[in-house]
């Protein structure tokens, strides 16, 4: 990562830069680009076969490629994204355990469409690891209503749940009506909230990630492959899932890590398995052939300094809560521009990761990311006199 050569590139712009209104408070560290700005990274996007496609950096955090990603289309299995996450939550708050054994209820073994299975019988005994392997691996519906059922109780309360996480990860164009992505008019989502589900398994639960490697898995003597063929065509592809209706087509969510940087791709609407396969290893390919990612800054480093006011300190060091990442086309790196955010006036007190402004990238004129930038120390007020002659100061400014 070329994180020295953007450094020197970047630090004469901030110290050129001058103060303006500081818009309305950022909510992270990382603004994530909007769909539309997330298309001025690259003009060349790859034509694929397939109705919408999306291609995001977890590292970075940001949308490299973007073609219908906001289209609401049927989620099929990849549904079970969600049901995966939610059951991980549930291992997390400990209202379930990986060894818990669980009775299957005879809604779950229902299976009129002749939809995936993990072929459990009503009535037995599987434990809540031998689900999860068949929840993702084997994609068994009857795995997902089994853990849904166990979970809240019922499979309306487990949708009011997947529909409650779902807002709260900010997937605004998503809704479900079952656990297992049958379809429904009202049962949908997009690329885009698919691509922000995917990123939430990786960040949140990473030690139930290597479960969507998995190539297969046996249960009762019977071994079912994982249908994510990328698993067998790319060796970097670690995840995720597949799915299929014959409204939407063939789908997929894929993940691939390179070195220190994953991607994540979602394909939605291919003709056939083999399209959805390769097109997706195309997406993925893409990105890390056409695009370079640079560490711009460590976490809880200084990279300058602001005047702040009626304070026992006039200036305060400013920088990141964590370290910032910005992929950008190849050979760019030299062009990105910066410009250093913060509110006209600054006045103390202020405390230790409190948001004081903004660190804006640009690319040819156009906005490609912003990072919220943090106090790195604490300045408390000053005593009586010196925030006097500060208020003085401050009428000629």
């Amino acid at each position: 990562m070329k994180s020295a050569l953007l450094l020197l590139i970047l630090l004469p712009a901030l110290a050129a830069a001058q103060p303006i209104t500081l818009p309305g408070k950022s909510t992270g560290e990382t603004t994530r680009m909007s769909e539309s700005d997330s298309q001025v990274i690259n003009d060349d996007v790859p034509l694929l076969a397939a109705k919408s496609y999306l291609l995001y950096d977890y590292t970075s955090n940001q949308i490299l490629v973007n073609q219908n990603g906001s289209a609401r289309v049927e989620p099929a299995s990849l549904t079970k994204l969600m049901t995966a996450y939610l059951a991980f939550d549930a291992l997390k708050h400990g209202t379930l355990s990986a060894n818990q054994s669980l009775s299957v209820p005879a809604a779950a073994t229902r299976n009129p469409g002749g939809e995936p299975r993990m072929l459990l019988k009503s009535g037995q005994s599987v434990t809540v690891d031998e689900l999860l392997h068949g929840l993702i691996v084997q994609s068994g519906n009857d795995a997902a209503i089994t853990l849904a059922l166990n979970i809240a109780g019922s499979e309306a309360g487990f949708v009011d749940q997947m529909n409650k996480e779902a807002k709260r990860l900010g997937m605004i164009n998503t809704h479900f009506t079952n656990p297992v992505g049958q379809p429904d008019t009202q049962h949908y989502s997009t690329a885009s909230d698919l691509a922000l589900l995917a990123a939430a398994i990786v960040r949140d639960y990473p030690q139930h990630y290597p479960l969507f490697s998995l190539r297969e898995y046996t249960f009762n003597n019977v071994t079912q492959a994982n249908l994510n063929r990328l698993l067998w065509l790319d060796p970097y592809v670690d995840g995720m899932k597949t799915g299929h209706t014959e409204t939407t087509g063939f789908c997929l969510v894929g993940s691939a890590k390179r070195d220190d940087r994953r991607l994540i791709s979602v394909l939605l609407g291919a003709d056939s398995d083999r399209l959805r396969a390769s097109e997706s290893q195309k997406l993925l390919n893409f990105g890390f052939q056409n695009f370079d990612m640079a560490r711009l800054y460590l976490k809880n480093q200084p990279i300058t300094t602001i005047r702040i006011w009626k304070g026992t300190e006039s200036h305060i060091r400013v920088g990141f809560r964590q370290d910032i990442f910005l992929t950008v086309p190849k050979g760019k790196l030299a062009q990105i521009k910066a410009k250093l955010v913060t509110s006209q006036t600054v006045l103390a007190p202020v405390s230790n990761g409190q948001q004081v402004g903004l660190l804006k990238l640009t690319l040819d004129g156009k906005p490609i990311a912003e990072f919220s930038l943090v106090a790195l120390d604490s300045v408390p007020l000053a005593n009586v006199f010196t925030r006097g002659w500060d208020n003085m100061r401050l009428l000629f400014e």
